[in-house]
């Protein structure tokens, strides 16, 4: 059986085009185990979910490349989040079970917003672009032809139990003596079915298509699921809603009920974790008096 839960990375000799093929299993399944979707809703989040792996192997630092779909229709909320230590986590939100799988159906008003926060307090970069496209795939190559002028060539697809993807990419700046490969390897990669992307392993899927192309391959990168959420995270949430909001939500429900979206943890304070949460407050920003 060929591994899963990897990001395949392969280069053609050469040539200026580098490629990409991903597998999530468990990765995928630890999404689907936390939340009951549909199944439109599913397939959909799972496609980004692959795109998400695709795109963080260009990650040139330590963080986390976010991908956000906002919109109004039956899908209002879509998260990816894949950290440079190869993590994922996602979910999405929806007001309505929908029947129709087209995004102008899912998605009403809708914009995609790319964020790559690096750690070590360097400056976040955010792209935000209008939904455009048939397909998750035609989405993200108009951004990535827009906002960062790459030539881009995505396949997508997932089911119940796994999700799978493959990029090809024109490199910029690079000099090549096949000018027609670029052309030719996009030619070849759209011969490639949803379902050989989801039964077979990266090196057979590039031999089927690439059998007669002069191509490196690296060795293959594991992901797996990881949500960043703790209590500590919450606690620092509810100090940026400050004491009176906190004590309003306390006095209405009894406790203060905190769910993380991605993995299901919950997170509970009752009236004395609060009053300790804003004391400890308090007290740490009393300055120190010399006697």
């Amino acid at each position: 059986m060929w591994p899963s839960d990897t990001l395949q990375r392969f280069l053609f000799e050469g040539g200026a085009v580098r490629g990409e093929i991903v597998h999530l299993d468990a990765t995928w399944c630890a999404v689907l185990e936390r939340h009951d979707y549909p199944p439109v809703v599913r397939d959909l989040l799972g496609q980004f979910m692959a795109a998400g792996a695709l795109l963080s192997a260009t990650l040139k630092f330590s963080g986390s490349l976010i991908m956000q779909v906002q919109a109004q229709g039956p899908v209002n909320l879509l998260v990816i989040e894949c950290t440079s230590q190869r993590t994922m986590r996602a979910t999405a939100q929806w007001s309505s079970v929908p029947m129709d799988s087209s995004l102008d159906s899912l998605f009403d008003n809708g914009r995609l917003i790319i964020t790559l926060d690096p750690e070590k307090g360097k400056e976040r970069y955010q792209g935000i672009v209008e939904l455009r496209g048939r397909n998750v795939a035609e989405v993200l190559q108009n951004y990535l032809a827009r906002s960062e002028q790459l030539d881009t060539k995505l396949w997508l697809t997932s089911n119940d139990s796994r999700a799978a993807g493959m990029l090809l990419q024109k490199l910029p700046d690079r000099e090549t003596d096949d000018e027609d490969i670029w052309r030719r390897v996009v030619h070849l990669g759209t011969t490639v079915t949803d379902k050989e992307l989801l039964r077979l392993g990266a090196r057979d899927i590039m031999h089927r298509l690439f059998h007669e192309e002069d191509i490196r391959v690296f060795d293959p990168v594991p992901i797996r699921f990881s949500c960043s959420c703790s209590r500590d995270r919450v606690v620092d949430v509810l100090k940026m809603l400050g004491q009176e909001e906190v004590d309003s939500i306390l006095q209405d429900e009894g406790v203060v009920d905190v769910n993380c979206e991605f993995c299901n943890q919950n997170y509970v304070f009752d009236k004395v974790d609060v009053e300790q949460l804003f004391s400890s407050e308090i007290f740490k920003n009393i300055s120190p008096t010399i006697h």
